[in-house]
């Protein structure tokens, strides 16, 4: 399958000379155009035997700190991010042509911000904090179901945030912006921290 990709471009002069101003920019404009989940992105970790494995996440907030995530620190994704604190990410918009990639290290945001992030989600999300022992092997679906209504029991309308549930926060260290162009000779447009400082470099597609 081939496509053409004719929607926009890339040069380095509009690249800015900040990252996040870049994504921010982009994220809005995925947003105005209605781009199905536009915070959703796939995250990568690697496990103690050096084998890679991807999901796809929603990112919960992003500033001159990082981009956050939130997740049970005891599923897989948490155990390789806690035991190798490094990560990369990417975001996907087909319908803009666009790609970013964000690589970086890893650290775990505070149990203040990780608690007030998780009130403000819907009651069955809290709920299924407590219920799903992530990435575990169950016998059927009726485990969750039973562990949802132990916790709702329990906790009622407020229950609290598990220690075992919480944000990662990853701290870019290069980014990669891509639109894509004609003839496949797309836009790619690197930021890498050296020294402090933010280079901007042209790659070849």
């Amino acid at each position: 399958m081939r496509k053409s990709y004719e929607r926009g471009s890339l040069d380095e002069a509009d690249a800015g000379g900040a990252p996040l101003a870049l994504f921010q920019r982009w994220l809005a404009d995925a947003t105005a155009a209605k781009v199905p989940e536009p915070t959703a992105m796939t995250l990568a970790t690697v496990g103690a035997d050096g084998r890679p494995s991807t999901r796809v996440v929603l990112l919960k907030s992003a500033d001159e700190r990082g981009l956050v995530l939130f997740t049970n620190y005891d599923s897989r994704k948490g155990r390789e991010l806690t035991a190798h604190p490094v990560a990369a990410l990417q975001f996907h918009w087909p319908e803009l042509e666009r790609v970013i990639r964000i690589e970086g290290r890893v650290e775990r945001t505070s149990a203040e911000e990780s608690d007030a992030y998780f009130v403000t989600r819907p009651l069955d999300s809290r709920l299924g904090a407590w219920a799903s022992p992530q990435s575990e092997v169950i016998p059927n679906r009726g485990v969750l179901v039973a562990n949802a209504a132990k916790a709702s029991a329990q906790f009622g309308l407020n229950p609290p945030r598990p220690d075992h549930w919480g944000g990662f926060r990853v701290v870019p260290d290069t980014w990669e912006f891509w639109q894509g162009r004609r003839s496949r000779l797309h836009d790619r447009v690197r930021f890498r921290l050296d020294g402090g400082k933010w280079v901007k470099e042209r790659l070849a597609p």
